[in-house]
C-alpha cells in the first residue's frame, strides 16, 4: 500500500511505526485499501503464527499470514481486512494491510528531573476511535505543532507520578525545539500489561497531561488481559517522528 494514502486517511500528518506493510493481496483492485477497518494489537504465537485482538475479547485469525510480520515483538496496528466464514468459534479474516504504530512501555517518574529528560511542551489528544483503551493498552491519537520536515517529537508516559494511586500516568512530550508550524496528527500506544493486578480486572487508568490551553486531565477504563500472556518488547522505529 502507499504509504503517502495511509497517512492521510486520519487528517494530519499520521506517523504509524516502524514497519508499513504493503498490500498482502495486490490483485485484488475491488478492496478499498483507503482506509483501516480496525486497530488491533499484533500478537506472535508460541508456534510462531499470529493473531489478532480486536478488542479485550476478540481475536482475529489471519487466513493469509503464517507468521507476524515484526517479527517475535507485540505491537499496536491498524489494519484493513475483510471477515471469512467462521469456523465454530474461530473468526478468520483476509488481512490486506497492516501498518505498526508506535508502541511503547511507561517510564519512570523523576520528579524536579522531568522536565528536562522527558520535555514539557503542550500536546493534545484527540477524542476518535482510536483513542482507546483495550487488551492492556492505551492508544491514543495525539496532536501538536510540526514544523521541520522529519524532526521527530517524543512521547512518553510517566509512571508512579502519584504514590497514592499507581494507576495514575501523565503524559509528556519533548518537541526538540519544532514548537512552530501547523498542527498535525500522530499515534501512539503504551503496553501497560504489567501493572499491578489480577488477571482480567478492569482498572480505571487516570491520564494528566499539559495541553495548549493549561494541564488536563482524564479517564479511561482498561480491561488487563491474563498474567501468562507473554510480554511485549518494544519494536524499534526508524520512520516516526514519534518517538
Amino acid at each position: 500500500m502507499n504509504k503517502l494514502r495511509l497517512l492521510l486517511i486520519l487528517g494530519g500528518v499520521i506517523t504509524l511505526g516502524a514497519v508499513s506493510q504493503s498490500c498482502l493481496d495486490e490483485n485484488n483492485e475491488d478492496v478499498l485499501l483507503t482506509r483501516p477497518t480496525a486497530l488491533v494489537t499484533v500478537r506472535p504465537q508460541q508456534d510462531g503464527k499470529v493473531t489478532l485482538q480486536l478488542d479485550d475479547k476478540t481475536t482475529l485469525y489471519p487466513s493469509n499470514m503464517e507468521t507476524s510480520p515484526y517479527g517475535k515483538k507485540e505491537v499496536r496496528a491498524l489494519v484493513n481486512y475483510r471477515d471469512e466464514p467462521t469456523q465454530g468459534d474461530t473468526r478468520y479474516v483476509h488481512v490486506y494491510w497492516l501498518d505498526s504504530i508506535r508502541t511503547k512501555v511507561p517510564v519512570p517518574d523523576l520528579g524536579v528531573d522531568n522536565d528536562r529528560k522527558y520535555g514539557k511542551d503542550a500536546i493534545e489528544i484527540v477524542r476518535d476511535w482510536v483513542t482507546v483503551a483495550e487488551d492492556g493498552y492505551l492508544t491514543l491519537r495525539i496532536r501538536t505543532l510540526w514544523g521541520y520536515p522529519g524532526a521527530v517529537h517524543y512521547v512518553n508516559l510517566l509512571r508512579g507520578v502519584n504514590p497514592e494511586n499507581p494507576y495514575e500516568f501523565e503524559l509528556r512530550h519533548d518537541a526538540r525545539g519544532d514548537v512552530y508550524g501547523t498542527f498535525g496528527d500522530a499515534l501512539i500506544a503504551f503496553n501497560l500489561n504489567d501493572l499491578p493486578v489480577q488477571s482480567r480486572e478492569t482498572i480505571k487508568i487516570k491520564l494528566r497531561w499539559k495541553s495548549f490551553s493549561g494541564m488536563k486531565s482524564t479517564e479511561f477504563d482498561l480491561c488487563m488481559r491474563e498474567k501468562n500472556t507473554e510480554f511485549f518488547r518494544e519494536i524499534p522505529s526508524d520512520f516516526c517522528r514519534v518517538e
